[in-house]
C-alpha cells in the first residue's frame, strides 16, 4: 500500500495538464472552450487536497491504534 502515498501526485499532473490545455484553448478559439478545461483542473487540485487530508488522516489513525 506504499504506492497510494504517490498517486494523489497525479491529481497535480493532470491539474497542470488541464491548465496548460486551457491557455492554449484561450489563444485559439477554434479548439473550444477553454473554461471546461479550467474546471476540470480546479477538480484535480482539489482532489490532490482532499486525498492528501486523507491520508494523514489515516495514517494518523493507524499510528494510534
Amino acid at each position: 500500500m506504499n504506492y497510494l502515498k504517490y498517486t494523489q501526485y497525479v491529481y497535480l499532473v493532470f491539474g497542470a495538464y488541464f491548465i496548460y490545455d486551457g491557455f492554449t484553448k484561450i489563444n485559439d478559439p477554434a479548439l473550444g472552450n477553454p473554461w471546461l478545461s479550467f474546471m476540470i483542473a480546479g477538480l484535480a487540485i482539489f482532489m490532490f487536497f482532499f486525498r492528501r487530508k486523507f491520508a494523514k488522516k489515516f495514517e494518523d489513525r493507524n499510528k494510534n491504534s
